[in-house]
């Protein structure tokens, strides 16, 4: 299934999307999504993401800019083992791609295929305390901070709830 907004493309994640995603993973930018310069970890974690939408019905979505056709970053529903429950994520991969608002473009997309096709009610997103950009992003969204939540590999993180549709 495509979303399409004005600037973006979400689909479902790719094979041939793993080289951007892991430059972005090994980077410190993804330092908040556990993201850590190995490559080995890299393909286990990118191997999760594609698996997670056989395991639950629905992942994440790769979000490609339409101007150039390159994966940028991703977005959607997400409920891995030991997520408190199922969330609405986010990841702009590319550094260049940031302070576009791609990721809220991408976001909106999300949330509202999560409430139409899969019937989420007040869908949350799981964010890192320290993840200043994360934390404006659910603040544009129209997010709540609704409790603490620590995660055992993750450590502390904060429950930020989305408005009702």
């Amino acid at each position: 299934m495509l979303l399409l907004t004005d600037r973006l493309i979400l689909r479902a994640p790719k094979p041939e999307d793993f080289p951007a995603f892991k430059a972005y993973f090994m980077s410190e930018r993804a330092g908040f999504t556990g993201g850590t310069p190995d490559p080995i970890l890299a393909w286990h974690r990118f191997c999760m993401t594609l698996g997670h939408r056989i395991m639950r019905g629905y992942g994440v979505h790769t979000i490609v800019e339409r101007a150039t056709g390159l994966p940028i970053g991703a977005a959607g529903p997400f409920f891995p083992e030991g997520w408190p429950e199922p969330e609405i994520a986010w990841q702009i991969w590319s550094a260049s791609c940031e302070g576009k608002g791609y990721a809220h473009e991408a976001a909106l997309a999300a949330r509202s295929h999560a409430v139409a096709t899969l019937g989420w009610l007040r869908p949350a997103s799981l964010i890192a305390p320290q993840n200043h950009r994360s934390l404006a992003l659910a603040h544009r969204l129209g997010c709540q901070h609704e409790r603490d939540f620590v995660h055992p590999h993750f450590g502390a993180l904060e429950i930020w709830r989305h408005p009702l549709p």
